[in-house]
């Protein structure tokens, strides 16, 4: 058992799933959650597990109210959604009951909780794996692929490694020092796949399987891709590819692109974006941090970017109810 303490800030799919995993393989981990009936089916009879297709119970330290937790714990994993994070971080600063806190979140949500935490207690990472939220009490681990965590000054440090060995209870752990680009690699999976994800309606694997899906994807993808280069990011692999080997501008690229498309369906394939998930409850989605950062950095950078804007369009409609997802959307991207 690893010795460290370990509290998870919002335990939807991700959080919910790394919380279970984690207990057992860490000396204490607790999990803070607003929705009090998913905290109190947590706690008993335990959240029901679906990992990977095999079921069990996992009884968690569960709390709704910040004030019951007792700390300090070595670690929070921040598992929120962006609208929730002023409201759930600012009391935990205040008590000071985290030594470090961990972004684990969608989207450029690194900046903001750095501003609630204080950037010198900040390390960022991102999640390749899948998770699907079943209902309360409920969760399911559908795709295997590793956290990737790192400083944000990089480098690393001997809390980088304590929080590697805390992850790897859960999944495998990639330390990069180059997390800034890991960051905009891994935004660029969400804009294009859980993006057109959650519009269509279809899981990753089934967007691209979809001809029309496939090229809606790829040129999302472009456009992310050349707003990262316009900050001078130097992009990281993800989902077992170099960020560029989906970047098809020529006919040639092309065989490259639908070779690499393989290889990240294999880790991604089976994921349900998180915002179709979002939507299909009725909350507010992330879309304006997913399609929507790479909106405004690119227009920070002078870079066009009309197809992520216009996911972003269709997405605020189906919140609104106005429209539903549908395939129909992809020949409305790339027509």
């Amino acid at each position: 058992m690893i010795d460290t303490s370990v509290l998870v800030v919002g335990a939807g799919a991700i959080g919910g799933v790394t919380a279970a995993k984690m207990k057992g393989g860490v000396r204490r981990v607790s999990v803070l959650d607003a929705n009090k009936e998913h905290v109190e089916k947590m706690r008993d009879p335990g959240l029901l597990l679906d990992e990977l297709g095999e079921e069990r119970r996992v009884q968690l330290d569960a709390h709704a109210d910040p004030s019951e937790l007792e700390g300090p714990f070595d670690f929070a994993l921040v598992t929120l959604k962006a609208p929730h994070l002023e409201a759930a971080l600012a009391p935990l600063v205040e008590r000071g009951l985290a030594e470090t806190f961990v972004s684990l979140g969608n989207g450029l949500v690194q900046d903001r909780i750095a501003e609630i935490v204080g950037s010198e207690n900040l390390v960022v990472g991102t999640v390749e794996w899948g998770a699907t939220n079943l209902g309360a009490g409920h969760l399911a681990q559908t795709t295997l692929a590793p956290f990737v965590i790192g400083e944000t000054e990089g480098g690393t440090k001997e809390r980088t490694r304590l929080l590697a060995e805390a992850l790897g209870t859960v999944a495998d752990v990639r330390i990069t020092e180059n997390i800034s680009g890991q960051v905009w690699s891994k935004l660029l999976v969400n804009s294009a796949f859980s993006g057109l994800g959650a519009v269509s309606g279809l899981l990753y694997r089934e967007v691209v399987a979809d001809p029309a899906g496939r090229e809606a994807a790829l040129a999302v993808w472009r456009e992310g891709y050349d707003v990262g280069v316009a900050q001078g990011i130097t992009l990281d692999e993800v989902l077992g590819v170099p960020a560029d080997s989906l970047v098809v501008r020529d006919p040639e690229d092309r065989q490259r692109a639908d070779e690499a498309l393989e290889v990240a369906m294999g880790y991604a394939g089976a994921t349900k974006a998180s915002i179709l998930q979002d939507l299909e409850r009725g909350a507010k989605t992330e879309v304006d941090v997913i399609n929507g950062g790479v909106v405004e950095r690119g227009r920070e950078y002078g870079v066009q970017t009309p197809l992520n804007a216009r996911v972003v369009e269709l997405m605020h409609s189906m919140e609104r109810g106005e429209r539903s997802p549908g395939t129909d959307v992809f020949e409305e991207l790339t027509g």
